[in-house]
């Protein structure tokens, strides 16, 4: 989750070189240029890497944009940049949009990258957690400030929380190699993909498939945006369509950009070949093969506002605008 300020820091990962030829580059040059920034959710990574191919492409150049990358992080949040008008886009997600918007932003959620929540509880094989019911009796290693969402999903299926004894610990998978706790809440991408890369195989309970629904990686702009640049939020959108689509394609050539473009972010290539394969299901879906990156349907929008609740906040289905992403798609 974004707020666990060192999930990317003990991933540590990247990529490295891919050449013009890898995804048929070639310098394109445009006439006026609009400045835009699109902010990012966190540190560079792979996580970012269909907006990396549009940026090296030239699909927003092509559009008339200028879009540079704001990196996120620890001491870098998402949303202040895009209420002062910063940054035109940012990347966030909904329980911290919703939180922003009952402090009086103006946000709305444009598009959303991730079809499916990334958090899981990661596992052993030896001690496994298959279903949120396993989870009694047992000790999960995760940042304090994750109680909601252990609570959230133990409310949605009926778990005594109570049962379950929260042990505090770095964003690491130490504590799990190491016997101390049998579980830990992390992303998918993250604390599993660097026990991978150590040799060791995990198995992780996706919270999404088990009724937490909170949509991760969206797209936010301000009312005042939608208003009087909506052109600019067009262009910048559907470069992240045309961007993730070549992704999908190669997430190898795609983790290899990523380290080429970001030579000093210290990321491993080999680790974020995996995270870049291993994000793909959690963006593409049935529902993005019919209707196109980024699309949400008005039933994950209610699953949205349950959940949201369960986390204490309270927001209304106008939250999500989806006329941008009409105009992207349909145009």
């Amino acid at each position: 989750m974004q707020s666990d300020l060192t999930r990317r820091g003990f991933l540590g990962t990247g990529a490295a070189a891919l050449g013009a030829a890898g995804l048929g580059l070639t310098p394109r040059h445009a006439a006026a240029q609009t400045a835009a920034a699109l902010h990012l959710s966190w540190l560079h990574s792979a996580q970012f890497a269909g907006s990396y191919i549009a940026q090296e492409r030239g699909f927003w150049r092509d559009a008339g944009l200028d879009v540079s990358l704001l990196p996120g992080g620890p001491n870098a949040p998402v949303e202040p940049p895009v209420v002062s008008g910063t940054a035109l886009v940012g990347i966030s997600a909904a329980d911290y949009t919703a939180a922003a918007v009952e402090q009086g932003a103006p946000f709305r959620i444009l598009g959303v990258a991730m079809q499916k929540n990334p958090f899981v509880i990661a596992s052993l094989l030896k001690n496994p957690v298959n279903a949120p019911a396993d989870l009694e009796g047992k000790r999960i290693g995760m940042a304090l400030a994750n109680t909601p969402v252990l609570q959230a999903l133990c409310t949605l299926n009926d778990v005594d929380i109570d049962a379950i004894t929260i042990v505090p610990t770095q964003y690491s998978a130490q504590p799990l190699l190491a016997g101390e706790v049998d579980c830990l809440l992390c992303w998918e991408t993250d604390l599993p993909v660097a026990m991978t890369m150590q040799g060791v195989e995990s198995l992780t309970m996706l919270l999404a498939d088990h009724g937490y629904s909170v949509h991760s990686q969206t797209y936010i702009a301000t009312e005042d945006s939608l208003a009087n640049r909506r052109a600019d939020l067009v262009a910048l959108l559907r470069g992240e369509v045309q961007g993730w689509d070549i992704y999908r394609q190669d997430t190898d050539a795609a983790a290899e950009l990523t380290l080429r473009m970001h030579p000093d972010a210290g990321l491993d290539l080999e680790t974020q070949k995996l995270q870049a394969a291993r994000q793909v299901p959690l963006m593409f879906s049935d529902l993005t093969e019919a209707e196109g990156f980024g699309w949400w349907t008005d039933e994950a929008v209610e699953a949205n506002i349950e959940t949201l609740a369960l986390l204490g906040r309270t927001v209304t289905p106008d939250l999500w605008d989806r006329s941008v992403l009409e105009e992207v798609h349909g145009g």
